[in-house]
């Protein structure tokens, strides 16, 4: 580790592959960094550190808990997957409150090491323990395994997942602001050592977009913006690979489209989880449209991602078709 780079921009030191004390000062590092160029407020959003929201948030909890301690059913476990940096934590803070549910954020050591998820029988132990009616987890890092985690959980209730996508663009640009060219290193180092295996490119079960962008590309040549883009596209085409889009205990959720109109979104959200719609739940969302930004993405690598997204969008409107 380089302790002149860590002072001056910590986000293309790999903190996953350090240990002890060294991963420790780089992670801190960089929420130093986020803090400085991005705002304290959004770091403290993020990190769910807001203690003005935190502590009556969490007393109403608690009081839901007390009343309802009698007549629970199991509960059930949401998985909120998707890419990094693709809105899923405005959809996490959205939920976390409403009292019926337990949230487990990727970097909760109860529930996660390291951000990967723990193994199911953990899982387990924390969904039938929590007191809720609903405990989320956000295994970001595990999107790829989301069919061997619905399917191998043997709990008193049927879990269910969502997955959050955004457009390429305002993804890349808020990736390569937070995690520099990590997604272009792996690929690089992929494309050197076919053995190498990483949770970002699946680790070691077969993609088809995965096989196609080490075949078309060349790495040595690849840019920090068409490696974060080339990363969201192979980490969004699992919703396809995996046939997620046929399973109904799986939701697909658009960033854009939550910002943009909040409360038809929550609701759709509520009514896939069996979940009374409370204003409450987007009182966090600032009602916007995502400006249209250049992230510095190659026509070649754009042209890939758009036709990706116009997929997505396809299913996006068929899914609330059929809920209509």
């Amino acid at each position: 580790m380089n302790p002149g780079q860590l002072l001056r921009d910590p986000r293309s030191i790999p903190a996953g592959e350090l240990q002890g004390m060294s991963r420790i000062a780089v992670v801190a590092a960089r929420n130093i960094y986020w803090g400085r160029t991005h705002g304290w407020a959004n770091l403290l959003e993020e990190h769910d550190l807001n203690l003005v929201e935190r502590i009556p948030r969490d007393m109403r909890k608690w009081a839901w808990r007390r009343r309802h301690a009698s007549d629970l059913m199991p509960a059930i476990p949401v998985f909120l997957c998707g890419a990094q940096r693709s809105g899923t934590n405005m959809v996490t803070h959205g939920l976390s409150r409403s009292p019926e549910f337990r949230v487990y954020n990727e970097g909760n050591r109860r529930a996660f090491n390291n951000y990967r998820l723990l193994d199911l029988d953990r899982i387990e132990e924390l969904t039938e323990e929590s007191g809720h009616r609903f405990v989320l987890f956000k295994p970001l890092t595990d999107s790829h395994r989301l069919p061997e985690i619905l399917d191998g959980l043997s709990s008193g209730s049927t879990p269910k997942a969502i997955w959050v996508y955004r457009e390429v663009a305002g993804r890349t640009r808020s990736a390569l602001a937070k995690f520099g060219d990590s997604n272009a290193r792996v690929l690089r180092r992929q494309a050197l050592d076919p053995a190498f295996s990483h949770w970002q490119l699946g680790e070691n079960r077969p993609s088809e977009t995965l096989m196609m962008v080490l075949r078309d590309f060349e790495m040595e040549s690849l840019s920090p913006a068409d490696g974060s883009a080339l990363f969201w596209l192979i980490r969004n085409s699992l919703f396809f690979e995996l046939n997620l889009h046929e399973r109904d205990d799986v939701l697909l959720v658009s960033y854009e489209r939550f910002v943009a109109s909040p409360e038809p979104a929550m609701r759709s959200i509520c009514d896939f989880l069996d979940l009374q719609y409370q204003t409450g739940l987007i009182g966090h969302v600032e009602l916007r449209r995502p400006p249209v930004v250049d992230a510095g993405i190659s026509p070649r690598v754009q042209e890939l991602c758009a036709s990706l997204s116009e997929r997505l969008d396809a299913y996006l409107e068929d899914q609330r078709a059929l809920s209509a």
